[in-house]
């Protein structure tokens, strides 16, 4: 029934914790899910902030789901979107793009609440260096009845596809169960994952540990429940055939591709971030992201 269980990384950041559940030592991917960070629920004090400078990314897609707050994000495409709950932002960066992570000003001057999810797709074979792009979905399916909801933010779940890009198959989802919910986990990816983000949740009466990333045996179906109520996310998807190698904000299946990347950020030749063009964050000389090779 489980198939495996990793204890995210948690880092410190003041006053927020993301937990980083993957890439880890145990496991790389589930489906095209190559990094799954959580992070808060947190309250920043008045005029504090979450500023994330630009920095570069590429071979991916970042997704960002947020359950509270607001952050403005803005890229080298010249894109720019405050994302709220309800709205899943998708940023392909394919053959390069960067981009920042910012509180917005009507968030620093009530205090920022900092609550949600950021996943990285790894592109499929073929589609690594695709050109750059940004999305901004809203407009999502809703599975609903008196014990349980669900937002379908990727892919096709409980006969729903969501409107969002996927460059291979994928599912991701959000399940809010009230006191005695239960919703059906169906055989609908080669690899899937739930992670308990707020309350109390099981998989087929087995508990499942706050925070923790639970891969699910595959090609069984499965049921999610909770007695008091929780909040669980939903992924997974198909399962690659070729490696992926992560190293700080760089995916690939080449590393040299990667080191590549590493020179042309160290050199200035990636593009600016429109607006947000006076600061940047230096590669690191071992970054807390990478993969096992």
């Amino acid at each position: 029934m489980i198939e495996q269980t990793i204890t995210p990384v948690t880092h410190d950041l003041g006053q927020f914790q993301v937990r980083r559940a993957l890439p880890s030592k145990g496991r790389t991917m589930v489906g095209p899910f190559i990094f799954v960070d959580e992070f808060g629920p947190a309250q920043l004090d008045i005029g504090k902030a979450m500023d994330v400078r630009p920095h570069p990314h590429i071979n991916l897609a970042t997704v960002t789901w947020l359950f509270e707050g607001a952050i403005d994000h803005r890229d080298s495409i010249g894109s720019f979107s405050t994302i709220r709950p309800g709205q899943v932002n998708l940023m392909t960066a394919g053959k390069g793009i960067v981009h920042s992570e910012r509180s917005p000003q009507s968030e620093r001057d009530a205090g920022p609440r900092m609550y949600g999810m950021q996943t990285w797709l790894a592109l499929p074979d073929g589609r690594e260096e695709i050109d750059p792009a940004f999305e901004a979905v809203t407009d999502l399916p809703v599975i609903e009845d008196q014990c349980a909801k669900a937002y379908v933010i990727m892919g096709e779940l409980w006969g729903q596809r969501a409107a969002t890009t996927t460059y291979a198959d994928t599912i991701y989802a959000e399940i809010v169960l009230a006191p005695t919910g239960a919703l059906p986990i169906e055989v609908s990816a080669d690899e899937r994952a739930v992670m308990v983000v707020g309350g109390k949740a099981s998989v087929d009466g087995q508990a499942l540990g706050l925070y923790e990333l639970t891969v699910l045996e595959p090609g069984r179906n499965m049921t999610l429940s909770s007695g008091r109520g929780g909040r669980v996310m939903l992924l997974g998807g198909e399962a690659f055939a070729t490696k992926r190698h992560v190293w700080w904000n760089f995916v690939s299946s080449s590393k040299d591709r990667i080191e590549q990347a590493k020179d042309d950020w160290n050199k200035g030749r990636f593009p600016a971030v429109p607006g947000d063009e006076e600061e940047y964050i230096p590669i690191p000389g071992q970054p807390l992201t990478r993969s096992e090779d």
